[in-house]
């Protein structure tokens, strides 16, 4: 990567998401998790954005890959599962009780 090249929001978008997973991970305080975002919306390279990030690790590729083609894959799938169970337990107790009228 040149870090000398233009960065594109879409480049800034993408290491905001990265912040936020690191803050969700208690990498990152509140705090920090604010002054590193508006460094990254400040920065005009990627080697500037690279800088934002360079303490903390990088994603797992599968992670970072489901990441940036789903937005947040594992997310979605962890409710669709909450959903699930939720709806099997309203058909459980809608069986429990029919039968025990």
């Amino acid at each position: 990567m040149d870090g000398e090249l233009r960065a594109s929001d879409v480049d800034r978008q993408r290491v905001v998401a990265d912040l936020q997973r690191h803050t969700e991970q208690g990498r990152l305080s509140l705090d920090e998790f604010s002054e590193r975002v508006g460094a990254v919306w400040s920065a005009r390279t990627l080697g500037e954005l690279a800088t934002v990030v360079r303490d903390l690790p990088a994603a797992p590729e599968t992670a970072a890959g489901s990441a940036g083609a789903g937005g947040g894959a594992g997310s979605r799938r962890e409710l669709l599962v909450v959903f699930a169970v939720a709806v099997a337990t309203l058909l459980l107790l809608a069986v429990f009780m029919a039968v025990t009228r």
